[in-house]
């Protein structure tokens, strides 16, 4: 049973994390910045789309039904009309991500970063559409956010995997001898 779960850890921590992100945006206060409510969550929301990247590596199309089971679980968390306007840029941006995971055929590391600046702005837009106010400067406040914490777990991300690769080509025959 535990192999079964580790095999699919990232689709797991996917799951958690929109827990983590929608408890952020219900018991932290928010701030207005540029007529936007900006929320500690906004910063969190960007490692979504790489914790989804990671999931559809894992379970493949199959994640389609890891952001339906998000969706349904940032409903139930959240402020209802709240709640609306984050499903919404929610599934708006998670199926950006997707279509570009899915079909770009770049590396892993483009692609994060490719759905990523195409995802961030449409969830905002979309967020500000329904929840409001919808405005650039606010549009740029929530993206900004956004795109910092993708660019953050991304960061993270590529020095670990630079970690895990080198003592792997230190160690080739090849590059010894």
């Amino acid at each position: 049973m535990w192999n079964k779960i580790l095999s699919i850890k990232a689709t797991i921590s996917y799951l958690v994390f929109i827990i983590v992100v929608n408890t952020t945006y219900i018991y932290f206060p928010y701030m207005t910045i540029a007529h936007a409510p900006f929320s500690t969550g906004d910063l969190l929301v960007g490692a979504i789309y790489i914790f989804r990247d990671f999931a559809q590596r894992e379970i493949k199309h199959y994640v389609i039904l890891a952001m339906i089971l998000g969706v349904v679980i940032s409903y139930c968390f959240a402020d209802k009309s709240m709640a609306i306007a984050s499903v919404c840029a929610f599934a708006v941006a998670e199926t950006i991500d997707w279509v570009i995971f899915t079909f770009t055929g770049k590396p892993l590391s483009q692609r994060l970063l490719l759905s990523s600046a195409i995802s961030a702005p449409a969830d905002s837009f979309v967020f500000l559409a329904i929840y409001g106010p919808l405005n650039i400067a606010g549009i740029l406040v929530l993206t900004s956010s956004k795109v910092l914490g993708v660019l953050l777990v991304w960061y993270v991300w590529r020095k670990r995997q630079s970690v895990v690769v080198a003592p792997t080509l230190c160690a080739s025959p090849s590059l010894s001898s």
